[in-house]
């Protein structure tokens, strides 16, 4: 669970980009759309397949 407290001399609008960041980075609104319909165990395991692939590939770029 995200959590920001807004500090008295801050905006709302910088606490609110805050906590977008830190939802962003917790991986939340990817996880909710995982979720948002169901995923079978194939296509659970296509799409972990596909994402080590992804980062398999970036990893050896940066190494050349």
């Amino acid at each position: 669970m995200s959590e920001v407290r807004l500090n008295p001399d801050e905006s709302f609008e910088v606490a609110l980009k805050r906590f977008n960041r830190k939802v962003l980075n917790a991986g939340i609104l990817a996880e909710v759309r995982r979720r948002k319909h169901y995923e079978s165990r194939s296509d659970r395991r296509k799409r972990k397949a596909a994402v080590a692939r992804r980062r398999r590939r970036r990893h050896t770029r940066s190494r050349r």
